[in-house]
């Protein structure tokens, strides 16, 4: 907790400290302001979280909306490891990741308060709205446990305003665990100065299946939040919010990806539901067949994987979404495509390992599963968006590369671009996105369905039902002619061939863009997630006269041309990851047993570089200050 003085008024009864009848002073201008909304599970803070962020959005303001999420599916109620909710940063211009530590948060009890109070997510000084009902409650227990976190909270500096948020909800409805959020929604329309209208409209949106009633009600409840806060709040800002000049959509990255996989034009999607990639296939579940596509739901991971390929032998590239544990089981199906041929797209959002580790904590922990995960030599692409925007797009991107070269290409999200919230602009769909026509011409004859290019290792991909194409598809040792082969040759051919593919997908791609001057004294590798951070951290310090530079990777096999010229014109190379690396500080880790980051084991070998790590593993995105101090010391190195 913060060891500065208690506000002027704070921790006191919130009859006590405003005066009701008082002139309201202006809202306070604010570049940005971070603020969560965390609750026990089931009681709307989520879903209000992304109803404030959506109304940011349309108001014209940048947002970074991050779920916060127990790690237990339903844990006991008012405990300190529950808390569930939504963070969200609303700036006047494009934010780009979650930010530093939180300035106003709004806390259906005080437990879950002190889980992120004990986490450090909240800034010193920060305004806590707390619902004031556990004061009076029947249990003493539950009574004393609030008036003394209460009273210590005011102790260590932060401005609490105890809210009656339970007592005016009953006012309007029977249940307040139902309406509460709704209420608390307008609350804070009113401290950042949202249009009430707009407020409106959003809950019509996102209650639009529902009862006109329930509409009705929630409106009500919103209405009831914002007049409160308008009559007793002696606080509110305004966040100046750019126009935006074109048409833009705010939404998660699992939306995102599923909105890909329908723009790509594939028509599939095998799955078996697991955390936190299962939002993706519930999105398609609802709207896929509206396009004329299918959710497979299959009996475990390894039956979807297979039924994926199965679909893909047939005509078109499917796609399989999974997490970690559920990529782990995919892995001999995922050699079958792979020694096959057989375009498949395979989206694994990471999450905390290992075994069932952390289900809902973001971690970047499957790179090298994804690169060497299999038994042989299985070589597949793999590639990692870095934005939720990029989620849209890589799908398309991955189907075009896995159909071009009839092999399987993974896609790294993870849990902060899974259930992160983003406006970006709305894509203008492109005939070019989807695959052409299925080529059903008769084979020539003499053609064989492997018959490997020597320069790429590309060969035709052959469709059932084509004339003149029939062969047998195994997964065993094969030679040109599909033949079950164990000559050594043979093998030998076959394993080039699948190599081959991979650089020449190579010769294809672009060096990474330099964010910052093209040499210095420090540059930051980043994959995936990170980016938004990094370049924050990167931004910051180069206006303080730093010589750093970042570049961000999207493809990590194969890696982007010039990689290597790129590293060497700075004095200094590190990355900065969200899986494990040992600390050379601690006492018995020297260069001898230091275990490196993923990213900078795979620099290291690749380029012979010097190339430092830095890594944080707390189940939450970096913050950009934390990546700031990191830098700053290895620059006095």
């Amino acid at each position: 907790m913060s060891s500065q003085k208690p506000m002027k008024n704070a921790g006191k009864r919130i009859e006590k400290i405003v005066d009701k009848n008082a002139a309201k002073t202006a809202a306070t201008p604010l570049k940005e302001h971070i603020v969560e909304i965390i609750s026990d599970s089931g009681e709307g803070a989520q879903r209000c979280g992304q109803s404030l962020g959506s109304i940011a959005a349309r108001m014209g303001n940048g947002i970074w909306t991050t779920e916060i999420i127990p790690a237990e599916i339903r844990p006991p109620a008012r405990s300190v490891a529950g808390a569930s909710g939504n963070r969200i940063r609303i700036g006047s211009t494009y934010i780009t990741n979650g930010g530093d530590e939180t300035d106003l948060v709004v806390a259906f009890n005080e437990q879950v308060l002190l889980g992120r109070v004990r986490a450090g997510e909240l800034k010193p000084g920060c305004i806590i709205l707390l619902e004031s009902m556990w004061r009076k409650h029947t249990d003493i227990n539950v009574s004393m446990a609030y008036v003394q976190t209460h009273d210590r909270l005011v102790s260590a500096g932060y401005r609490v305003y105890e809210i009656p948020m339970e007592q005016e909800c009953l006012r309007l409805v029977a249940n307040a665990r139902q309406g509460k959020n709704m209420f608390a929604l307008g609350m804070l329309c009113y401290i950042y100065s949202f249009d009430l209208q707009m407020a409106r409209d959003q809950i019509a949106l996102t209650f639009g299946k529902k009862a006109q009633s329930i509409i009705a009600a929630n409106v009500t409840l919103l209405e009831a939040g914002h007049q409160w806060a308008a009559a007793n709040l002696d606080f509110s800002y305004s966040i100046p919010a750019t126009p935006v000049q074109q048409v833009q959509i705010a939404t998660n990255g699992n939306t995102a990806l599923a909105l890909g996989v329908m723009a790509s034009g594939m028509e599939l999607c095998a799955m078996y539901p697991i955390t936190p990639a299962t939002s993706a296939s519930h999105y398609l579940s609802d709207v896929f067949e509206k396009v004329g596509g299918m959710v497979h739901q299959a009996e475990d991971e390894i039956a979807a994987c297979a039924f994926a390929i199965g679909a893909s032998y047939a005509s078109k590239c499917t796609v399989t979404i999974t997490s970690g544990p559920g990529y782990s089981l995919k892995q001999e199906a995922i050699g079958l495509a792979v020694m096959a041929e057989i375009p498949l797209v395979v989206v694994n959002v990471q999450r905390g390992g290992p075994s069932t580790g952390q289900p809902t904590k973001a971690e970047q922990g499957d790179l090298m599963t994804a690169i060497f995960g299999s038994h042989g030599d299985a070589p597949k692409v793999v590639m990692a968006p870095a934005t939720i925007e990029d989620c849209f797009y890589s799908i398309i991107t991955a189907r075009k590369i896995a159909e071009s070269f009839n092999t399987v290409v993974v896609v790294l999200t993870d849990a902060a671009l899974a259930t992160s919230q983003q406006p970006f602009a709305r894509p203008q769909f492109n005939e070019a996105w989807l695959a052409p026509p299925i080529d059903q011409s008769a084979i020539p004859e003499g053609a064989k369905p492997y018959d490997w290019d020597a320069t790429t290792g590309v060969a035709r991909r052959f469709i059932p039902g084509q004339p003149g194409g029939m062969h047998t598809v195994t997964g065993l040792a094969h030679d040109r002619q599909s033949h079950v082969a164990y000559d050594p040759e043979i093998n030998q051919e076959g394993l080039r061939a699948r190599s081959l593919k991979i650089a020449a997908l190579q010769k294809t791609l672009m060096p990474p863009d330099v964010f910052g001057d093209a040499e210095g004294d420090l540059l930051v590798v980043g994959w995936g997630s990170s980016k938004g951070a990094i370049e924050e951290a990167v931004e910051l310090l180069r206006a303080d006269g730093r010589k750093v530079s970042s570049i961000h990777l999207r493809f990590l096999q194969p890696m982007q041309p010039g990689i290597k010229e790129i590293m060497q014109r700075f004095k200094q190379v590190m990355t900065i990851e969200t899986n494990w690396s040992d600390d050379p500080e601690d006492e018995i880790i020297d260069a001898s047993n230091r275990r490196y980051s993923s990213l900078a084991i795979l620099l290291r070998s690749r380029y012979l570089v010097d190339v430092d790590c830095w890594s944080e593993v707390k189940g939450q995105p970096i913050k950009p200050s934390t990546i700031c101090r990191v830098l700053l010391a290895k620059l006095k190195k």
